[in-house]
């Protein structure tokens, strides 16, 4: 039966369109072959060579340069050929069909990385540090996401992996001589190893977490009843008039998103329709809109009105609230207006003159776990967060049972468990469905 992992692939490299460079690239057994039958002669591997670059015909398309990267010593692994021709979609198309006109494939979105995590020149976390390498929308994610392709995170991963072997053997070569009569509860070197993971495994989680957000940035949904201010909250956040601004309750009747940067934190705010009862079905389906922002929003920002007596009794779902006293510039010193109960902290500021925006600022960076100079982080992704967050959980069951019943057998289950769900980030434990869906989200010729 054929295997199509063993076919010789060809993909545009770099971007569609015209360009000053274009690049086809081939992986696989008969890439060199290929490559001779394009070009004069195959160049010195690792060698840049200016060739002309041939049709079936041997007929010229282009003059360029070649680069001959022999398996497996190579970005897959295989053998690669990359021809750097002028960017120009007519020459880039018959460079191309050129090249599966003589054996080769198109290549699958992302099969070019995927060779090379299958054959061993990079682990799986590696290689979706490459798409979001390519991806990032900040020089703080790119950098992050270097330091993961660099092996950062995955080496994280493999030295509590090895800390967690070296528990488990420990604990189980005390259940292999039960005639030693060995206390777990006693023994120091077991209660030292599991503090030291656990802490270990905390202290992953939270770095993780960090490179999650750096990823995806938080998504801060700006909430209230109108003419709290909410689109002038948008705009001082934004740093542009992304928001009409009225002195007429009701003029947002949509979701209005604005993606941008804080010290490269990623961060998408949402400004939403005055929430209040309306017979206008206009500003009512800007409300049902308002309720579904809420209930995907990372953190709410609750903006009141300082001046407005009157109570607010907004419903808002249950995940972390600000609440934003604003309008400070108008309270001429009268006591303002007290924040409800159900809020995790409370910022006073004035959307129109600026005044406790920086704090407010400092308090999203904050929130997110944010350090914008912190040395080492690196880029994670959510099913990242979900194995460690299982790992951890396995952990402790096993500590919980070690504790109460001096379990050694289950101790030692559940730290197998824990390796399993860290051996899922890598790729060690993996399966075909979760490789099609990462690779799957990759360019073509990437």
């Amino acid at each position: 039966m054929h295997d199509p992992a063993t076919d010789t692939i060809a993909a545009l490299a770099t971007p569609s369109g015209r360009g000053g460079i274009g690049v086809i690239r081939l992986s696989g057994e008969r890439a060199p072959a290929i490559a001779r039958q394009i070009l004069d002669d195959l160049p010195a591997p690792r060698h840049a060579a200016l060739c002309w670059f041939h049709d079936l015909e041997r007929a010229p398309l282009d003059r360029g340069i070649a680069l001959y990267f022999p398996g497996p010593h190579s970005y897959t692994g295989e053998s690669v050929i990359e021809l750097q021709a002028h960017g120009g979609p007519m020459v880039l198309a018959a460079l191309l069909e050129t090249a599966l006109a003589l054996g080769a494939r198109l290549a699958e979105p992302g099969e070019f990385t995927r060779r090379a995590y299958l054959n061993g020149k990079m682990d799986l976390a590696q290689a979706e540090a490459v798409i979001d390498l390519i991806n990032s929308a900040t020089q703080t994610a790119a950098r992050a996401a270097a330091r993961t392709l660099h092996g950062d995170f995955s080496n994280d991963i493999h030295q509590l992996v090895d800390a967690l072997n070296k528990l488990r053997v420990h604990v189980e070569a005390a259940i292999d001589f039960p005639d030693e009569e060995i206390d777990f509860l006693s023994d120091p070197l077991i209660e030292q190893r599991l503090a030291d993971v656990t802490a270990r495994l905390a202290a992953l989680q939270r770095r993780a977490g960090r490179g999650q957000r750096l990823r995806d940035g938080m998504t801060i949904v700006i909430a209230g009843c109108p003419n709290a201010g909410k689109s002038s909250l948008l705009n001082r956040l934004a740093g542009h008039d992304a928001a009409i601004v009225t002195d007429r309750p009701g003029t947002t009747r949509d979701v209005l998103r604005e993606d941008i940067e804080l010290d490269g934190l990623p961060l998408r705010i949402v400004d939403t329709a005055g929430l209040r009862d309306s017979d206008d079905p206009i500003e009512a389906e800007g409300v049902r809109r308002a309720r579904l922002a809420l209930d995907n929003a990372d953190l709410v920002l609750h903006v009141v009105d300082v001046t407005d007596a009157a109570t607010d009794d907004v419903q808002l779902p249950d995940i972390p609230v600000v609440v934003v006293r604003n309008k400070i510039d108008l309270a001429h010193g009268t006591p303002l207006r007290a924040a409800h109960a159900g809020a995790d902290e409370v910022i006073d500021l004035s959307a129109l003159t600026g005044e406790g925006v920086g704090a407010l600022i400092e308090l999203l960076k904050r929130r997110a776990g944010y350090e914008a100079d912190a040395e080492g982080n690196v880029i994670a992704r959510r099913r990242h967060l979900d194995a460690l967050a299982r790992a951890a959980e396995h952990v402790h069951r096993g500590t919980r049972e070690l504790k109460a019943h001096a379990a050694g057998e289950i101790m030692a289950e559940e730290l197998r468990l824990a390796q399993q769900c860290l051996g899922e980030i890598t790729g060690q434990v993996t399966s075909d469905r979760l490789l099609g869906d990462i690779f799957s989200n990759f360019c073509i010729g990437k």
